[in-house]
């Protein structure tokens, strides 16, 4: 799924814009808002899926309202569309997505039914009553950094990482900034598995770079695995997707999705007739409810803490991970003095700071 989503991104942006740009489109939902999710996969995955079904049963409390879930509908069209209309047919108006392979299915079916909303995280469609949406991820894995940097007593951290694309490599290179904004010498041994979720590769990546001298092991796969062998090695680690302390003591600090403090108020301003299409779709910082960490555990001093939450204000109140002057790790300018990183040049992303080391 996202090794699909990093390669239209990176296409998208390439020519303008993510398919399917929309304008303003006065969209107005059919009565009140009735919203229902389907999942691509097990809702209790322990990562990307839980996470939105975590939300999903938050919004239930918030909005005072049932928001009923299918799980394992994969991603094909003759599996999407029966399981969207059925909640059509049982008058939910607003239905809630979970995949980049979502994207062409939900594009038809909202121009079919123009009283319907859809709402698609990792998608790279949008119209007038479709939206899709992703976090700025290299936010969090910034501010986990900062917690690696601090608890490392070697300056040698580790990265498991799935596949060498940008929305990954931004960050592996923002948790590289946050260690060294609080040890300068910190370095980053990132270890590309080639998959999304595969716990033996995983494993396997963690293991080899325990062997190579890190004491923090940071992660952008979809399971525990580098978190629980970090317990097992007595060395400390940093999770994805959800808190992962859940599974790992060794865990300090969790790069985790908030999708619930986006799709509230996005279901709020729909059923008040405010809905705003976004032309390449919306790409959600902390403050907009993209990610957010769980931090942080006991082995980071309370001082450091200090530290991660006023860099964390700091970005709440506007400043950009990637700002220059910035070089790569061959001494190219890729950020001038100045100047942030674009949204394009993020998804293009395919270089590394100084103090990344790379390998397959």
């Amino acid at each position: 799924m996202k090794r699909l989503l990093a390669t239209a991104m990176t296409a998208a942006l390439a020519v303008g814009g993510v398919t399917g740009a929309a304008t303003a489109s006065g969209f107005k939902l059919d009565g009140d808002p009735k919203p229902a999710m389907i999942i691509f996969s097990q809702k209790n995955d322990g990562g990307w899926s839980q996470a939105l079904d975590e939300a999903r049963q938050k919004l239930e409390t918030s909005l005072d309202m049932r928001i009923p879930v299918v799980e394992n509908i994969p991603e094909n069209a003759t599996s999407i569309r029966p399981a969207v209309e059925l909640f059509i047919d049982r008058g939910h108006n607003i239905i809630l997505g979970s995949a980049f392979g979502y994207s062409d299915t939900f594009k038809e079916l909202a121009e079919k039914y123009p009283n319907v909303l859809f709402l698609n995280p990792a998608g790279i469609t949008n119209g007038d009553n479709l939206k899709s949406y992703y976090g700025r991820t290299y936010e969090s894995q910034y501010l986990c950094g900062m917690a690696a940097g601090a608890i490392s007593k070697t300056g040698k951290l580790g990265f498991v990482a799935a596949n060498p694309f940008g929305l990954v490599n931004w960050t592996v290179n923002a948790y590289a900034l946050g260690a060294q904004a609080v040890n300068p010498d910190a370095t980053v041994t990132a270890i590309y598995t080639g998959a999304w979720n595969d716990p033996v590769k995983e494993r396997a990546a963690a293991e080899a770079l325990v062997e190579q001298g890190v004491d923090v092991i940071g992660q952008h796969v979809d399971t525990p695995t580098p978190q629980i062998v970090a317990k097992e090695k007595g060395i400390h680690g940093t999770g994805h997707h959800r808190d992962l302390s859940e599974f790992s003591d060794a865990t300090q600090c969790s790069s985790v999705w908030v999708w619930d403090r986006f799709l509230g108020p996005e279901i709020e301003k729909i059923a008040a007739g405010e809905f705003e299409p976004a032309p390449y779709g919306a790409f959600l910082s902390i403050a907009e409810g993209g990610t957010d960490i769980a931090c942080c555990g006991d082995a980071v001093s309370e001082a450091d803490k200090a530290k991660i939450m006023e860099a964390r204000q700091a970005i709440l109140d506007g400043k950009h991970v990637f700002a220059g002057p910035l070089n790569d790790r061959d001494g190219t300018e890729r950020v001038a003095a100045g100047a942030v990183l674009g949204d394009g040049d993020l998804w293009n992303m395919d270089w590394f700071v100084d103090g990344v080391i790379t390998q397959q």
